[in-house]
């Protein structure tokens, strides 16, 4: 990761940055901003479809696990009665994007929540603004064009209110399983490059929140390969990753893309091991979302107990592997003291 000598941020920014990380400046986030998908998935696995249910359930991992995290990641339109049971220590981070991409299925244009504004979200509780975006370094330059865009403008609002933008691009192609090999030997190049476009001035981006540049279902000799299936050998997924950390010139922490959470502690130990800068992660359903069954079939005080027991055990053992190889997020700039313009 190169080394950015110029001050960058605003004391309102770091301010927030800070209330997001721990005191190392890692930050240890947890995510729990899922809405739609995640309501529908409780009435799947025999619960009630419903908002009230989605707010009980968000209330209770908020309540279990921010005491183990520095913030937590929340939607507006469901999530805010649960912020009531945060920990007092935790920082905000709110969702700005509708959830979904129904309006334009084929290029997954971003769009911003219709009654909210980044000033309005500041004074809901945010310390950070969070956007996902599906990117694809190699699409229609026209559709790249638009959807940058739409982060520029947010950047800007973002600057306007001192309040910190984090930024999820995700990878995709049209017409190509993202969880399939083709994508897999495919996407490395693509979180590569995003990560490099991403990190531009002209975005005002603080975080980046990236995927891992590899898919561990298809490393030789990962514990997630379970198919034997090889896309990358296991030196070729520890280039990759170094080589994705180079390419950022901003902060960037990792997503867990709703993959296990043995599979994501896996991946930090790879990110470790390659020498990538991380200064840490925004995790969601590795830690909680085996008791998703929990909450829909036993209700919640049921699932309050596994959050307890199984939630809480996952998350400690996620800071654990960040104990050992996540950065401060000021890494980037060079010195803690170089932050601030």
């Amino acid at each position: 990761m190169a080394v950015q000598t110029k001050p960058r941020l605003t004391k309102g920014k770091v301010r927030n940055l800070d209330a997001c990380a721990d005191d190392r400046g890692i930050i240890r986030a947890a995510a729990m901003d899922q809405r739609g998908s995640l309501m529908k998935e409780i009435g799947r696995q025999g619960g009630q479809a419903t908002p009230a249910s989605l707010t009980e359930f968000k209330k209770a991992v908020t309540k279990a696990l921010t005491p183990y995290a520095s913030a937590i990641l929340m939607d507006p339109e469901y999530g805010l009665p649960a912020l009531t049971a945060k920990a007092p220590n935790a920082g905000v981070l709110l969702a700005y994007e509708k959830s979904g991409y129904d309006a334009d299925p084929d290029n997954r244009m971003p769009d911003v929540l219709e009654r909210w504004t980044v000033r309005l979200l500041a004074e809901a509780g945010a310390n950070g603004i969070k956007v996902l975006v599906y990117y694809d370094p190699f699409d229609d330059a026209d559709v790249n064009l638009r959807k940058e865009c739409v982060i520029e403008r947010i950047g800007a609002e973002c600057a306007a209110n001192e309040v910190p933008l984090f930024v999820e691009p995700l990878a995709y192609k049209r017409g190509v399983d993202e969880k399939g090999f083709d994508f897999a030997k495919a996407k490395p190049e693509a979180v590569k490059t995003y990560m490099r476009t991403f990190s531009e001035p002209r975005f005002g981006i603080d975080i980046l929140k990236v995927e891992v540049p590899v898919n561990m279902a298809f490393v030789q000799g990962s514990k997630a390969n379970k198919t034997g299936q090889v896309a990358y050998t296991k030196a070729e997924a520890l280039r990759h990753f170094k080589q994705a950390s180079d390419a950022a010139t901003k902060p960037f922490i990792y997503l867990s893309a709703g993959v296990s959470d043995d599979v994501f502690r896996e991946s930090l130990e790879y990110a470790t091991e390659a020498g990538a800068n991380f200064s840490g992660v925004l995790c969601g359903r590795a830690t909680w979302a085996e008791g998703l069954p929990v909450y829909a079939k036993q209700g919640v005080a049921a699932f309050e107990r596994w959050l307890a027991d199984k939630g809480v055990r996952n998350i400690q053992m996620l800071n654990e592997v960040l104990d050992q190889g996540a950065k401060p997020w000021w890494t980037v700039y060079g010195s803690r003291e170089a932050v601030i313009a």
